[in-house]
């Protein structure tokens, strides 16, 4: 989400061109500092994780201290941090440092930003159309390509526990597939519902969040503070988070059990939201393989109640 909330949020088109000493490998770059941690952490020591669990923790400004400091938070040496660095494909403290630093750049990023870039350099001659067909599918393959399995079958296992109790929430433009999302899982799963906008409601919806809660929660660049807050009370109180998210990662990252990136490679100067589209329906087609007859019984029971009470 985004104070903008997403796609409303930071828009760009495809991402441009890094130096090849900028971001250490071109893994990094593509699916951004953060995520790579994530994907690579069942490959790391003992002490190197701690390196990771403290980057995440308070990312990105951990990484931008010194190399002592970081080690410092983590309870490791700085030959640690360094070996973990190399483990992740960078070549020294300040190439990683000049990754964080681009991020941070590219996740300023607004609609305003990049269209006053596309102004200096004019309207590409090729048109939109053409635009959205090389971007589009390149931006959706890659963000299923990019996803650790163990990440999605994580997720799938959350959903498919009937004992939880599944709140989503989005922000301003990813609320629609926070609802679109809900749709799906009251369809196949039940016990799902959408947080409300209104303070009474969903102050009532959130009074009583514990432990056999699940929250849904998107949340894109120029992530919104209140989306960060909801993730803390709630797991506190217990809950648990699935985060879908962009690749510069939420700061909910850090509290949320799983995080699930997309790419928002788009046409024009807002963040596609296709991608993660097609991520969800990835998730809800896992989720209907898990579930088998349970799921089928669900759907047969929605069909007959719209009968019953003249549903659409």
């Amino acid at each position: 989400m985004s104070t903008s909330d997403p796609a409303g949020e930071p828009g760009v088109g495809p991402d441009p061109a890094h130096d090849d000493h900028a971001a250490g490998s071109h893994e990094s770059t593509a699916v951004g500092v953060a995520a790579l941690i994530r994907q690579r952490l069942g490959e790391c020591s003992p002490a190197e994780r701690r390196v990771a669990r403290a980057l995440l923790a308070s990312y990105p400004a951990a990484g931008l201290g010194t190399v002592a400091a970081l080690a410092e938070r983590a309870e490791v040496s700085a030959p640690t941090v360094l070996r973990f660095l190399s483990r992740l494909g960078f070549g020294g403290y300040p190439e990683f440092q000049r990754a964080l630093r681009d991020e941070l750049a590219e996740r300023e990023t607004s609609p305003l930003t990049a269209y006053r870039a596309a102004e200096l350099t004019g309207v590409p001659p090729e048109g939109a159309l053409p635009r959205a067909a090389a971007t589009l599918p390149e931006a959706v393959a890659g963000t299923l390509a990019e996803l650790p399995q163990g990440e999605l079958d994580a997720a799938v296992r959350l959903f498919a526990d009937q004992q939880l109790r599944v709140t989503a929430a989005g922000g301003r433009f990813s609320g629609l597939l926070a609802h679109y999302l809900v749709l799906h899982l009251m369809q196949v799963r039940g016990g799902s519902r959408l947080l409300p906008a209104t303070p009474v409601e969903r102050t009532d919806m959130l009074v009583d969040v514990g432990r056999r809660d699940l929250f849904a929660l998107f949340d894109f660049r120029r992530y919104e503070e209140p989306t960060l807050a909801l993730a803390r009370e709630v797991t506190a109180r217990g809950a648990r988070v699935v985060l879908f998210t962009d690749r510069w990662l939420s700061p909910v990252a850090g509290l949320a059990e799983v995080v699930l990136p997309s790419r928002v490679e788009s046409p024009s100067p807002y963040d596609s939201f296709v991608p993660t589209l097609a991520l969800v329906e990835t998730l809800v087609a896992a989720l209907i393989d898990r579930l088998g007859p349970v799921a089928g019984k669900r759907l047969k029971a929605m069909e007959q109640a719209q009968q019953t009470f003249g549903g659409s």
